[in-house]
């Protein structure tokens, strides 16, 4: 089974795997799909004023990294994604 080719050229698909696009291109027509976003995509997909970082901060991060000399705290990485998994769950962390 060939998964795709190694000349960094997109994997072209063969005439049966091809599918009909005649809906969406047809001036008119329309979708019976609805999509719903939820209230967290829709607020990562708009830019807002959270979304600004420390340029500085980052470029000192990434001297770090390329010196050697940062560390990792993996019990702060370990406890914060417990608390996200808690949330994603919908329950209380404790």
């Amino acid at each position: 089974m060939k998964i795709g080719s190694f000349n960094n050229q997109p994997a072209v698909p063969q005439p049966a795997e091809r599918k009909s696009s005649t809906a969406a291109t047809t001036p008119g027509a329309e979708s019976s799909t609805q999509v719903a976003l939820s209230n967290a995509a829709t607020a990562l997909a708009s830019p807002s004023a959270d979304a600004s970082f420390d340029a500085k901060k980052v470029e000192r991060i990434a001297q770090a990294i390329r010196d050697g000399k940062f560390k990792i705290n993996a019990d702060a990485i370990a406890d914060k994604l417990i608390v996200n998994a808690q949330e994603l769950l919908g329950r209380k962390p404790s």
